[in-house]
């Protein structure tokens, strides 16, 4: 009877502990995640809201020098997503910057005030 005992409360400990252990876990996960010296920018669009407000959400990454346009992208969108103002220069081969199309390799070049 006294070892059941001692099992229930070995198990209530371990239990217990076992919860502080994952709750510390995601603490630190949390803190972890909204860090400021991150190389991605946070936005719900590549617009930003009334007054620059941005909420919190993660979902650019930092262009690569070599980019091939994707489905639905102009050289605006790409512009304001990879920080680079002047696409068309850097790549003579683009005549119309009209005429964007999937699958189109373009250079990327962002700008120093982009580069965190």
């Amino acid at each position: 009877m006294v070892e059941l005992m001692k099992a229930k409360r070995v198990l209530a400990i371990a239990d217990a502990l076992s919860f502080y252990c994952a709750l510390a876990l995601v603490a630190l996960m949390l803190t972890g995640a909204f860090r400021d010296d991150q190389n991605f920018s946070y936005s719900l669009s590549t617009k930003e809201g009334v007054g620059g407000d941005r909420l919190p959400v993660m979902n650019i990454r930092p262009c690569d020098e070599i980019y091939v346009v994707g489905e639905g992208e102009t050289l605006h969108t790409i512009s304001d997503k990879c920080g680079d103002p002047f696409i068309v220069e850097r790549n003579p081969h683009i005549h119309d910057p009209d005429d964007v199309f999937p699958g189109l390799v373009i250079k990327i070049t962002p700008s120093s005030s982009r580069i965190q």
